[in-house]
C-alpha cells in the first residue's frame, strides 16, 4: 500500500474524505516523504526501549547559578532595560512611550501587518496609571510602564484569542495566560496582540485568513515563524518586547530574519498555560527582545514553577541570569561542521554568521573546535513526526467538523500527519529517548555549541522557511538562542544560533553577550 493509500485508510474510520487535491499538496510539500524517513530511522530502535515523554529522568538538573546578577551599566537607550531605566528616572513618562508606540505601530502597520489587535483606549489608561504609579514612587517590576506585545495564541482576559485562525475568532479568553500575567505583574503595558501563521503551525508568516507579516528590512521578504509579528514588532520599535512561542523554531526564526534576539529556554523552564497548544512536548513559551540583556530580564521575569502547567513543576534552580559580562575565558565551544544529512548545513553566508559568532568567543578566551553532530538530521524528521502527531490530536475535533475552514497549508499538514501507522508515537519517543542520549554526550567535549539557523536567505513574503536546523533542538528540550551577527549582501540580518546543555541559559545567555559586544546591535528598520 502506498503512503498516500493508506492516508486515505487512516482517516476513513474517523469520518474524514480528504481530496485528490489535498493528496497531491501533501506529496507536493514533501510531508509523506518525511514519514518514510521516520519509518527508516524507527526500524533500527528496539522495540523495548523506554520511549522518552520529557519526563523529570530526561533533563539533567543544572547546579544553580551562584553569581550575583549583575545587569549592564548604561543599557542602549531603544532596549528594554534602557527605556526601563528612563523610565524609572523620570526621564520619560509611561504616557510619551505608550503614545510614541501606538503612533509608530499606525504608521508602520500597513506595511507590516504584524498586528491582530490594536489596544490603544486600553494600553494608554494603563500608561496613564503607570505614571501615577511611578509619580508617586510606587514600581509594580521592571517593565512598569513599558509598551510590550502578545503573540495572539496567548490568551487575555475578555479578548478573543484566534490563534491566526478565524475558527476562533470567538475564543474569548476567561483569564490570562500565565505569561501574561507574569507581564502585568511587572508593570507592563501591553498594546496589542500580534499576527502569527494559523494556529502556530508554520515556519513562515504564511496565513490565508490574515496575510502574511512583511520583513522589515525587506518587505517583499518574510518576518519568519510563527511569531512573525511578534518579531516584526519589536525589529521596528513599535513593542520593546513581545511574546512567542517555539515550537520548531517560531521564536528563533522570526528574531534571526528580522534582526533581534531570541531565546527558547530549556523545555519546562516556562509555562504554557493560556496558551493554544501545537505540540505539548515541544511547545516553548518566551520573549523575543532586542539585547540579550533583555533577554536574560524577559527569563527571569517569565520563568518558573506554574501550577496550571505541570511541566514546569520541576524540582530546579530557580533561572538567576548571573554576571552576563563575566566573560568566557576557558569556555569550550563547539562550531557545528556536519549534521549528519550528507549535505553542507547552510549556505556560505550562513555558515560564516556562525563563524564570526565562533570567533567573538574565541578572541574573549574561549577554546573553538568544529565538530559533527551526526543526531541532528534524526532528530530534525523525529521532531517533525512529533509535532505532527501531537497537532492532529489536538485539532482532530475541528478536522472531523471544521475540515475545509483550514487553510490548504493547514489542513495539508494535519491531514499528513494521519498517515502514520499505529504505534508512531510511541516509536518517535522510543527514538527521541535513544537520540537524545547520543546527542548528550557532546557536552562532555564543549559548553556551547554555535550553528546557523537557517539553510539560506531569508525567503519571499508569505514562503515558510526551512526549519530543519532548529527543531532539533525542540526535540531535545535544550535551550537555545538567535542573535544577529551581521548583515549579508543582500542587506538582510544574518543570525548565530547559540545552544547549550539543559538548565544552562546563564551560560548561553553570558556567550551569547560577548557575541553581541563584539559584532554590534543594528539600527531599527524602517526609521
Amino acid at each position: 500500500m502506498s503512503l498516500a493509500d493508506r492516508l486515505c485508510a487512516n482517516l476513513r474510520p474517523l469520518g474524514i474524505t480528504i481530496s485528490d487535491e489535498d493528496v497531491a499538496g501533501i506529496e507536493a510539500l514533501g510531508f509523506l516523504s518525511r514519514l518514510a524517513d521516520f519509518e527508516r530511522i524507527t526500524a533500527t530502535m528496539p522495540h523495548a526501549m523506554p520511549p522518552d515523554y520529557l519526563d523529570a529522568a530526561s533533563l539533567p538538573v543544572a547546579p544553580p547559578e551562584t553569581t550575583a546578577t549583575v545587569w549592564p551599566s548604561d543599557p542602549p537607550a531603544d532596549t528594554l532595560l534602557g527605556v526601563a531605566a528612563q523610565l524609572h528616572a523620570g526621564a520619560l513618562s509611561p504616557i510619551e512611550l505608550t503614545e510614541a508606540a501606538l503612533q509608530r505601530l499606525a504608521n508602520l502597520d500597513p506595511q507590516l501587518n504584524a498586528f491582530q489587535l490594536v489596544l490603544a483606549e486600553q494600553a494608554l489608561a494603563d500608561a496613564r496609571r503607570a505614571t501615577a504609579e511611578l509619580a508617586a514612587g510606587q514600581q509594580r517590576g521592571p517593565l512598569h510602564g513599558v509598551p510590550v506585545a502578545v503573540k495572539d495564541l496567548f490568551d487575555m482576559t475578555g479578548l478573543p484569542t484566534t490563534a491566526g485562525s478565524p475558527m476562533c475568532a470567538d475564543n474569548i479568553a476567561h483569564d490570562d495566560a500565565t505569561l501574561v500575567a507574569r507581564l502585568r505583574e511587572a508593570g507592563a503595558v501591553i498594546i496589542g496582540k500580534t499576527r502569527l501563521s494559523e494556529f502556530a503551525y508554520s515556519p513562515g508568516s504564511n496565513n490565508p485568513h490574515y496575510g502574511p507579516v512583511a520583513n522589515p528590512y525587506d518587505q517583499t521578504r518574510d518576518a519568519g515563524g510563527s511569531s512573525s509579528g511578534s518579531a516584526a514588532a519589536v525589529a521596528t520599535g513599535i513593542a520593546y518586547t513581545a511574546l512567542g512561542t517555539d515550537t520548531g523554531c517560531s521564536i528563533r526564526i522570526p528574531a534571526a530574519f528580522c534582526g533581534i534576539v531570541g531565546l527558547k529556554a530549556t523545555w519546562g523552564r516556562t509555562s504554557l498555560a493560556g496558551a493554544v497548544p501545537l505540540a505539548w512536548s515541544l511547545d516553548h513559551g518566551g520573549a523575543l527582545v532586542r539585547s540579550v540583556a533583555d533577554a536574560a530580564l524577559m527569563l527571569a521575569l517569565l520563568a518558573g514553577p506554574d501550577q496550571r502547567d505541570g511541566r514546569t513543576l520541576r524540582a530546579v534552580p530557580p533561572f538567576m541570569p548571573g554576571e552576563l559580562a563575566g566573560g568566557v575565558r576557558g569556555l569550550r565551544v563547539g562550531l557545528l561542521n556536519d549534521d549528519g544529512s550528507g549535505k553542507p548545513m547552510a549556505d556560505a553566508a550562513q555558515l560564516g554568521a556562525a563563524r564570526q559568532a565562533a570567533a567573538a568567543l574565541a578572541s574573549a578566551g574561549a577554546e573553538v573546535l568544529e565538530l559533527p553532530m551526526p543526531q541532528l538530521d534524526s532528530l530534525r524528521v523525529i521532531g517533525a513526526a512529533i509535532a505532527g502527531l501531537e497537532a492532529a490530536a489536538f485539532h482532530q475535533p475541528w478536522m472531523q467538523t471544521r475540515l475545509h475552514d483550514y487553510g490548504p497549508f493547514m489542513r495539508q499538514r494535519l491531514l499528513a500527519a494521519c498517515a502514520y501507522g499505529p504505534g508512531a508515537f510511541i516509536r518517535a519517543q522510543q527514538a527521541r529517548a535513544a537520540l537524545r542520549r547520543d546527542a548528550a554526550t557532546i557536552f562532555a567535549q564543549v559548553d556551547i555549541l554555535i550553528g546557523p539557523i537557517h539553510p539560506g536567505p531569508v525567503p519571499a513574503l508569505g514562503v515558510p522557511a526551512n526549519n530543519g536546523l532548529a527543531i532539533p533542538i525542540n526535540c531535545l528540550g535544550w535551550p537555545a538562542l538567535t542573535l544577529p551577527v551581521d548583515l549579508g549582501s543582500d542587506g538582510m540580518p544574518l543570525a548565530a544560533h547559540l545552544i547549550a546543555a539543559p538548565w544552562h541559559e546563564a551560560l548561553l545567555l553570558r556567550a551569547a553577550y560577548v557575541v553581541e559586544q563584539a559584532r554590534g546591535r543594528f539600527t531599527k528598520p524602517l526609521d
